[in-house]
């Protein structure tokens, strides 16, 4: 079967169809409908592009400078709030951001560097960018950044279920050969590699609908069709187990964290990111995904920003930017303003301002702690109370030598049913190995390296829910049980540590937006409804048709900005070219 090979198109040693650095869009598109053709759905690439796009600009449905002296405030400097604000900027309103956040911008956005020089460091949010988002490339293009190919998948690294310890590679023969026995599979399923398996619990149900059905897992209506409310009644596993036994369904989600954490959550979320293939071909940005929201705040403080080229410096609004400032009220006054009262995090000191618009763009986790008189519509209400989000947790482990490229891995992840559930490793000496079968890896420069152990939901909860010290102690047992070191080896070689459990974070309570059975049809439309008569907008991936991704934030803060400058012209009822 052609999708068996769509978990593994992203490897260190074949790139087929080549993936080079800074690819253009004509590449990113064709890299997009060659893994299409390899699920088997090359048809959906027109409807996918169109989805994946960004919305129109916002100098198409306004004059640049057209609202000077109007003013917004900004609740959130995650990517929704980044986004708007700096699209909103180009209309000439003045803008101030509100972000809890003292010691960076970019909400989950975070990576953490172990060294000054910025060398070695873990991505604690999002780490990859698939080829279809093109919103995410927009900004990636805008602000001149680099990208290289983010490694997926290494023939070397390591499966390790069941006290079972294999090589991951490409067909899933190891897996076959010495783990299947462990598990109790039908005659049929110790046939088929685990790709195969995965694909028929997971993509097939996809397919049995047209592709302009498909269109609805990505997209946001006031109702859905027939098809799109099956998937959305429906939980992961209650789709996965018309196809195969428990015991394969025990098997493939290890190869999948986020599924095997989200069995029980809606199965139209999780396809959010299995029908635009957003797992095949990859990118990161060399120095740390950072460096994306923080050239949106070096434009916030340039007069005369080359991102803005064709818009007079004299046209642009002026953004303040409130660091360590959380907005804990939402008001509005008999004048029709907004008034939004923050206090300082050290402090608590509380400070009312009042606005003619407001975005509101932090996670409904935590504007459910927020006052908001009078309230907001009731289905709104409801969903800040319900929307469901999912617990996830990195940890970051830098190490004075590499010991993973000693056994032949560079780059790509291993797989394990231990608590860590997953481990990714650097790809920054990729460069040095030119093929598979002529590997030169004691030649690679001997330098510190930084690996990642990656999980959700009660695996995430129950690693870090303990004394530090016993987190990083457990996390090393399975580290050295993955990779069959002895134990107590890795003691000797850590040098740095660093976790974060998006639950814990007081800004965030919770890592990821994650529908549970019908909460798109219940929510999906009515968060993306202004409030206050058009006044109060709102941004995010919870927002989106795009959960869990930079792409839905981006996407959602330029549609906010739209939005509200169509409301700001008295043109609300006017349609999107």
């Amino acid at each position: 079967m052609e999708g068996v090979k769509g978990l593994n198109l992203n490897s260190r040693f074949s790139f087929y169809p080549p993936q080079p650095n800074n690819p253009t869009e004509v590449e990113r598109d064709y890299l997009t409908k060659y893994a299409l053709g390899e699920s088997g759905r090359v048809e959906d690439f027109p409807y996918i592009k169109k989805l994946l796009s960004p919305p129109p600009g916002i100098t198409s449905l306004g004059k640049p400078g057209s609202m000077k002296g109007k003013t917004v405030g900004i609740i959130g400097g995650g990517l929704g709030g980044l986004s708007a604000a700096f699209e909103l900027r180009k209309m000439g309103f003045d803008i101030t951001v509100y972000d809890a956040l003292k010691d960076r911008v970019g909400g989950r956005v975070y990576t953490y560097y172990f060294d000054e020089g910025k060398k070695y460091y873990g991505e604690m949010g999002p780490m990859r960018i698939p080829v279809s988002h093109n919103t995410v490339w927009h900004y990636i293009n805008l602000f001149g950044l680099s990208t290289k190919p983010f490694i997926q998948y290494d023939p070397n690294a390591y499966v390790f279920l069941r006290n079972i310890r294999v090589r991951n590679d490409r067909n899933g023969e190891n897996v076959q050969k010495y783990i299947y026995p462990k598990y109790h599979l039908s005659d049929q399923e110790r046939k088929q590699p685990w790709q195969e398996l995965f694909y028929e619990g997971i993509e097939t149900p996809i397919l049995e609908a047209t592709p302009k059905e498909r269109t609805e897992i990505l997209t946001v209506k006031p109702a859905y069709d027939n098809k799109t409310l099956w998937w959305d009644y429906h939980s992961n596993m209650q789709f996965m187990e018309e196809r195969l036994t428990q015991e394969a369904i025990s098997l493939v989600t290890n190869f999948s964290p986020l599924l095997s954490g989200s069995l029980y959550k809606g199965y139209i979320d999780f396809i959010q990111e299995v029908y635009p293939v957003s797992l095949s071909y990859l990118y990161e940005i060399p120095g740390g995904i950072q460096q994306l929201p923080n050239s949106f705040y070096q434009s916030f403080f340039n007069d005369n920003p080359p991102e803005y080229q064709g818009i007079a410096k004299e046209s642009l609004g002026r953004v303040n930017y409130c660091a360590g400032e959380y907005v804990d009220a939402i008001s509005e006054n008999r004048d029709g303003k907004v008034l939004l009262r923050h206090r300082n995090v050290d402090t608590h000191q509380a400070v009312v301002h009042e606005f003619d618009y407001v975005v509101c763009a932090i996670p409904f986790s935590t504007l459910r702690d927020v006052a908001i008189e009078p309230l907001f519509s009731d289905m709104k209400m409801r969903a800040i109370k319900e929307l469901n989000y999912i617990t996830a947790q990195k940890t970051a482990m830098l190490f004075n030598e590499r010991f993973w490229e000693k056994e032949g891995i560079v780059g790509g992840a291993s797989y394990t049913d231990l608590p860590v559930s997953s481990l990714w490793y650097p790809s920054d000496h990729s460069k040095f190995v030119s093929s598979e079968e002529n590997s030169p890896f004691s030649r690679l420069p001997d330098e510190p390296g930084v690996t990642l152990a990656y999980n959700f939901n009660l695996d995430a909860v129950r690693m870090t829910n303990n004394y530090c010290d016993d987190i990083l102690s457990n996390t090393l047992y399975d580290v050295e049980r993955v990779h069959g070191l002895k134990p107590g080896y890795l003691d000797t070689i850590i040098s740095g540590f660093k976790y974060v459990n998006w639950d814990k974070e007081p800004t965030f309570r919770g890592s990821l937006c994650f529908f549970t059975p019908e909460q798109k049809r219940l929510f999906s439309y009515p968060v993306t409804m202004p409030e206050y008569n058009g006044k109060v907008f709102f941004a995010g991936e919870h927002i989106s048709g795009v959960h869990r991704w930079m792409e839905g934030a981006f996407q959602s803060g330029m549609k906010a900005a739209n939005d509200l400058l169509l409301h700001a012209s008295g043109r609300e009822n006017e349609k999107m070219p």
